[in-house]
């Protein structure tokens, strides 16, 4: 006998916008509650996930979210930014992937994953490794790419035993056979079942390398001008909805690198522009991670600015993350008309419960209580 779950639409409320719908081409999503790819580094060596990520991903679901994203799902065995990622990149893969696909959509949540590429930050020890910095070829790790032969951490400054290996500048058929990667792990990733994809050009790795000018040092129609170094993550974006005209496509992007001479927001407005324009129906807004040390300022929902501005400029549908840790302040960026979408990380780790939990609060009822979980309703005041 498989899980019950009784499926539902939110029920209407005046006083809130969370937890109405949003749809995109046909694809309804069930509220604007959403789960950030959050990085997990549990797989084995192939790529495959395990049951930690059955059980990881599908309390989301089973806890109301909207939208539940796979982590950083790599689309390459060279795009992994560990040996201990998930992968993409082949058929056995993306069987093992869905049945957790599955259950996200019995639970009436999306099942959305997101497609990265590690580029000079790939091959690095995982958090949970007692060493630091990019793995040797010889204990396991292989050689890294990027736009340019630059260095991690060469831009802060950083001791070279401290930076991560030196890419190897990617050649233009390195740049084909990565936009072929990316286009090819779409096609696996809807086969297994999700219905939402995104396309990951943020933090610091191969896209959002190729976007910011501190490690895109090219001279050719991929670097120089914010258009030719938006020109990678546009082709991606085309290739992708070229294959699938119909699936939501998101797109991760660092709104600006914090640092004085490194990708801004006002160059990722024109990126986010023109990714609409090539078929990308929302631009989910983040910041940071292309360079070490970087001074972030930090704080409830730091980075909502960012999104709102794009949101507005740009004319396209955005997500905002970043220290959203309450029900009210999550409402109120929809209700402000500065996000179309929230996402949540750390705090979901903490309460993965917590759309049922806001949904309360709110004053909201939601029909998608997990049968065995609807004794549980109304949660306790303090």
């Amino acid at each position: 006998m498989g899980i019950l779950h009784r499926p539902g639409a939110v029920a209407p409320c005046v006083t809130s916008t969370l937890f109405d719908p949003i749809v995109f081409h046909d694809h309804t999503i069930r509220n604007r509650v959403w789960v950030a790819p959050m990085c997990q580094y549990s797989s084995e060596d192939d790529g495959l996930p395990t049951p930690w990520h059955h059980m990881h991903y599908g309390q989301f679901a089973a806890g109301g979210a909207g939208l539940v994203m796979l982590e950083a799902t790599a689309v390459s065995p060279q795009g992994r930014i560990t040996p201990s990622d998930l992968g993409i990149w082949s058929d056995e893969q993306a069987a093992a992937l869905a049945p957790i696909a599955a259950f996200i959509a019995e639970h009436g949540a999306s099942p959305a994953i997101q497609l990265a590429h590690a580029g000079r930050k790939a091959s690095t020890y995982g958090p949970f490794s007692t060493k630091n910095g990019s793995v040797p070829v010889g204990e396991g790790g292989w050689e890294t790419i990027g736009p340019s032969a630059v260095a991690f951490g060469s831009e802060s400054g950083l001791p070279v035993d401290r930076q991560l290996a030196v890419p190897r500048e990617m050649t233009s058929a390195d740049i084909a056979t990565v936009i072929e990667d990316f286009a090819n792990a779409a096609d696996r990733s809807v086969r297994a079942g999700f219905t939402v994809l995104e396309v990951h050009a943020a933090h610091g790795y191969l896209l959002h390398e190729f976007l910011s000018p501190i490690s895109n040092q090219r001279t050719d129609q991929y670097g120089g001008s914010v258009e030719n170094r938006s020109r990678l993550t546009v082709e991606i974006v085309e290739a992708i909805r070229a294959r699938h005209p119909q699936v939501p496509l998101f797109v991760r992007i660092s709104a600006t690198d914090w640092v004085d001479g490194g990708y801004t927001l006002e160059e990722a407005t024109v990126t986010s522009r023109l990714l609409k324009a090539a078929g990308a129906d929302l631009i989910d807004v983040s910041t940071g991670g292309n360079v070490a040390r970087a001074p972030i300022a930090t704080g409830p929902g730091y980075q909502i600015p960012h999104a709102a501005h794009i949101k507005k400029e740009a004319g396209v549908q955005v997500s905002g993350v970043g220290a959203i840790t309450d029900a009210r302040q999550a409402d109120g960026y929809l209700r402000d008309g500065l996000v179309d979408a929230t996402m949540l990380a750390r705090h979901m780790l903490r309460d993965p419960h917590f759309a049922l939990r806001a949904a309360d609060e709110l004053g909201v009822t939601l029909d998608y209580w997990p049968v065995q979980y609807e004794r549980a309703q109304g949660f306790p005041t303090a």
